[in-house]
């Protein structure tokens, strides 16, 4: 299927050539050799699918191996200046080896670069062929020979074996058509056009349109010969003396030492020759003629012959005459200057700027006025090597206006027009000033808008207002005064003195003070330009301006939704006249920052009774148990309005065990504030009915599902037991405690947490953490380890680094402990090492929250940081021992007492406690059933427990005054600090509590 598509192209490429060639055979016959052969290159580049399209003809004179250039298409003029003539014996050219070979060539046309190569001026030759560029030729054959080539310049593809035909056709088309028109009528007596010797009709024809010729001067037998055109360009006769004498008569008196200086410029350096002169025809006639020509040297260097071609340049001259008249004259300026950046010519408002021409012509242009303009000379260099205009503004120095100059490169140097464009940048100016100054505005007013949009509180509308519009005015202070209660008050201010905001503070709003009356009754702006104005305005306030220190107001109403707020005053120290446009600006800033005020004061008041709310809802202060000395910081959101629902508590229970617990409610808001309240509540009821830390969070699950479908809570409730040293936890959807063992080591506990409160259903797992004496528990919300651009694994390792850090080891660290069998005495407000361990602990919070929380970072989540140190008890400070059943127990539950409180050196609470732990016995005996067990704990306080089997818990019951029982637990009630019941696995465990005389410490 390939083989076929790739026939049927070349099919259709065939069909396509044979149109095109049927398509040139319909050119009639009347047409010029030169038409004829416009045709065929035309037809030729579009087959080929190039860029550009060349003729050259054998046109030297007699015995030449020269190749000249006779057609052209689609290529600029300065690209055409390296084929123009090609040596066939020289020139690695397409052309040349065609006619040379006489067969079709396709070679890159790159070579014709460094046939061109630089100019006499030393700059690089312009019009340089894309780098792809090759070039197609095929030779036109006459019957001696290949005498011409036509040539395709096209992209870097080989062209197709159709695409070689079709131009080999081309070319044979182009030969036969020729040799008819060669015999067409009138033309009999010339031979065809391949029996000429090259130069003959064919390019005649085409050079003599063109006033065109060829000539070739022997340098050393001064022998001078010339073309047909040639001849006829310049009126000579065929019988002229082939002499240089003869050429040298012809030139013009005037132009002949120019014309001689050049010639020998060009022998002397070896170099191409160059002329444009004035010819004096045998007829008498005068024309303008340009000849340029090569040097051929011998094997030592020497010149032979000079080569070259001579063309009419008569009406260009006079064109260029009269464009010189209208350039003299014109409004603008106008210059031009040499290769040698000599002056050669410039109009008359020129000379207003260069000189008198009669003084810089012929001078070089930099030691003018010119020289004086920065980077003049250097960007007028720049723009003669590149070949490209250039354009830009200067101003001159001899009359101080700005000119437009556009320079532009010719092939003899350089010019330059000159616009004066004073006026016009005048009014560009004054446009770009007043946008300018609209664009400032603008922004002006868009960054106070978005400022004050972010602006949440009373106090950061007037920073707002502070940075974003005093500056700009150039003032010094500013007061906002907010009506409230019929009274204007101070809610901020920059750049008064203490005495007169006292002065200001609580004046009536709309009597006593008239500045400030008059601005809040009528609602309009005063603008007061210096003191006395001020003074003759208020002459009852005429004491203000002193003692403010202030020379000129714009005191300016403050109105939101139709009712006036308050006043803002811009004051300044100097006097100050405010423009039509200043006032207009202020008053409608006025508006954005009354807006802004009442919205921030309504935040005030809404976050002060949210705070307060929840000030309320959080503990006041934490409970100082023996088990755990503990720290909290409470950090609320930096961002936003709406108040947090975390929380934390510390919750004292029996046999001196701890309930740590930590919370978040999800969300932020009244709402969610109350339901933390609730919460919380639910959590210190459940803690005190001594329920394990799953049955806990079970409970409270309930409470938050019956809040709705859209609550939901994370909580961790840890229970801490000092006997066994074990610490329980359960967590629902909450990040992870961090543990902080004695010896400095960090661990956070590797299980997985159960989903949050609320969108779980129990069981929740608990996991039971054996810590030792000293360890430190660290409990956090997720607003300290998690961000928008930290996720909550990041966050927990940096806060286990910061804890691991130098500082924090040395804060971790448990201070020294009293010997274990001398347990502190007290109370909270105790000194000696809880008090210590507590400040290291408050600055243990202070390094995590400052390295996790830095000040200047804004947060969009509460956080809640609570940290404790565990303590264990000494085996000394416990004492416990099983009792038989029956009556028999009572007897001896008070025998252990007494003699282990006598041990202890507690004797004075013997008697008591014998008594409680006989009562709380024989309850047993009666009531329940055994195992029964009696425990003594002796820390802070002194702890009696007596445990059984019986899952029945005893209640205090009102006995009559004929009951025989049902008083003991009235008169445990009565003896102990506290008392109560819990449930363990076996089944119920009674306990009491006695305060420790600090007298009865044992020495």
């Amino acid at each position: 299927m390939e083989q076929r598509r790739g026939t049927d192209t070349a099919e259709r490429s065939r069909s396509w050539g044979d149109e095109r060639l049927s398509l040139l055979s319909a050119v009639g016959a009347a047409l010029t050799d030169r038409e004829v052969m416009r045709h065929a290159l035309d037809q030729a580049v579009s087959e080929l699918g190039g860029i550009a399209g060349l003729v050259h003809w054998s046109c030297g004179p007699a015995g030449s191996r020269q190749l000249r250039l006779v057609l052209a298409s689609g290529l600029p003029l300065p690209v055409l200046r390296a084929w123009e003539e090609i040596r066939q014996d020289v020139a690695p050219l397409a052309p040349a080896r065609a006619v040379r070979d006489g067969r079709f060539v396709w070679i890159p046309a790159a070579a014709t670069e460094a046939l061109a190569g630089p100019r006499e001026d030393g700059r690089p030759s312009s019009g340089i062929l894309p780098a792809a560029t090759t070039v197609a030729s095929v030779p036109l054959i006459g019957p001696d020979g290949p005498v011409g080539a036509l040539s395709v310049l096209t992209g870097p593809w080989e062209p197709t074996g159709e695409q070689i035909a079709f131009l080999q056709a081309v070319g044979h088309w182009a030969e036969r058509r020729l040799a008819r028109s060669a015999t067409g009528p009138g033309e009999g007596d010339e031979p065809p056009w391949w029996q000429q010797r090259p130069g003959g009709p064919v390019l005649r024809q085409s050079l003599e349109a063109a006033k065109a010729g060829s000539w070739e001067w022997g340098v050393r037998t001064g022998e001078m010969r010339w073309d047909r055109a040639g001849l006829t360009l310049l009126g000579i006769p065929d019988s002229y003396e082939r002499r240089i004498e003869s050429w040298i008569d012809l030139i013009h008196p005037e132009d002949v030492p120019r014309v001689m200086a050049a010639t020998e410029k060009s022998l002397r350096e070896r170099s191409d020759y160059e002329a444009e002169y004035r010819v004096r025809r045998p007829d008498g006639t005068t024309g303008w003629v340009q000849s340029r020509a090569h040097l051929e040297l011998d094997e030592h260097g020497e010149p032979v012959r000079m080569v070259g071609k001579v063309w009419d340049t008569t009406e260009s001259r006079r064109a260029r005459e009269s464009v010189g008249q209208a350039l003299r004259y014109m409004s603008d300026a106008f210059f031009a200057v040499n290769r040698e950046w000599r002056i050669t010519f410039l109009n008359v408002e020129a000379e207003r700027l260069v000189g008198p021409a009669g003084e810089v012509l012929g001078r070089p242009l930099w030691e003018g006025p010119a020289g004086d303009v920065p980077e003049l000379e250097e960007r007028c260099r720049r723009a003669a090597a590149g070949g490209r205009p250039a354009g830009f503004d200067i101003r001159w120095p001899t009359d101080g206006r700005w000119y437009h100059i556009r320079l532009v490169s010719v092939p003899d140097g350089l010019t330059a027009y000159l616009t004066d464009v004073t006026d016009r940048r005048t009014r560009a100016a004054r446009r770009a000033e007043a946008e300018r100054a609209g664009a400032e505005q603008a922004a002006r007013i868009s960054e106070l808008s978005n400022a004050l949009a972010d602006a949440v509180t009373t106090r950061d509308v007037v920073d707002v207002v502070a940075a974003h519009i005093l500056p700009p005015f150039g003032a010094s202070g500013l007061l906002m005064l907010s009506l409230e209660g019929g009274r204007l008050n101070v809610v901020g201010s920059v750049g008064y003195p203490l005495p007169f905001l006292r002065r200001i503070d609580g004046v009536p709003a709309f009597e006593g003070y008239r500045l400030l009356n008059e601005v809040l009754g009528a609602r309009r702006p005063y603008f007061i330009p210096s003191a006395e104005e001020y003074e003759r305005l208020f002459p009852d306030l005429a004491g203000n301006p002193a003692i403010a220190h202030k020379n000129a107001w714009a005191v300016l109403p403050l109105t939101a939704s139709g009712n006036a707020i308050g006043t803002c005053s811009i004051s300044f120290d100097e006097p100050r006249r405010f423009s039509a446009d200043e006032r207009t600006l202020l008053t409608a800033l006025s508006g954005m920052v009354a807006q802004a005020l009442a919205r921030a004061r309504l935040y005030d008041t809404e976050h002060a009774r949210a705070q307060a709310l929840q000030r309320g809802l959080l503990p006041r202060a934490l409970p100082t148990p023996a088990a755990v000395t503990s720290t909290v910081r409470y950090l609320p959101a930096s961002s936003g309005t709406d108040i947090g629902g975390d929380w934390y508590d510390v919750i004292p229970l029996s046999a001196e065990r701890v309930a740590l617990v930590i919370g978040d409610v999800m969300g932020h808001g009244l709402a969610e504030a109350a339901t933390m309240g609730r919460l919380r509540t639910a959590v210190h009821t459940l803690a005190n009915l001594e329920l394990p830390p799953d049955e806990v969070l079970a409970h409270l699950n309930e409470v938050v599902s019956d809040l709705g479908d859209d609550s939901y809570a994370t909580c961790l409730y840890a229970l801490y037991d000092p006997v066994s040293g074990v610490c329980s936890l359960a967590r629902a959807g909450h990040p992870p405690p961090l543990v902080v063992r004695p010896d400095g080591g960090v661990e956070c506990p590797d299980s997985v947490p159960d989903p949050p409160l609320g969108a779980t259903e129990p069981p929740f797992t608990t996991v039971d953490l054996r810590l030792p004496d000293g360890s430190l528990l660290v409990l956090y919300t997720d607003g300290l380890v998690e961000s928008a651009t930290r996720d909550i694994d990041t966050g927990i390792a940096e806060c286990a680094q910061v804890l691991t850090s130098e500082r924090g080891r040395l804060l971790t660290s448990p201070p020294p402990r009293p010997h274990p069998d001398r347990p502190e005495q007290g109370g909270p407000e105790q000194d000696g090492p809880d008090r210590a361990d507590h400040e290291r602990l408050d600055r243990l919070c202070d390094l995590l929250v400052g390295a996790m929380l830095p000040a200047q970072q804004l947060t969009a989540d509460d956080t809640a940081l609570l940290i404790a140190r565990l303590h264990g008890l000494a085996p000394g400070n416990i004492a416990g021992w099983p009792l038989p059943e029956g009556p028999v127990a009572a007897g001896l539950a008070r025998a252990h007492v007494r003699e282990q409180l006598t041990a202890w050196g507690l004797q004075e609470l013997v008697a008591t406690t014998e008594l409680l732990a006989g009562e709380l016995v024989a309850n047993v005996v009666r009531h329940a059933r055994g195992p029964t067990r009696l425990r003594l704990i002796r820390s802070r306080s002194l702890l009696c427990e007596v445990s059984d089997a019986s899952p029945t818990t005893p209640r205090i019951r009102r006995a009559a005054e004929t009951d025989e029982g049902g008083r003991g637990l009235q008169l445990v009630s009565a003896l102990s600090q506290r008392w109560g019941t819990r449930y363990t696995a076996e089944g119920k465990c009674i306990w009491t509590e006695q305060p420790i005389p600090r007298t009865g410490t044992p020495s």
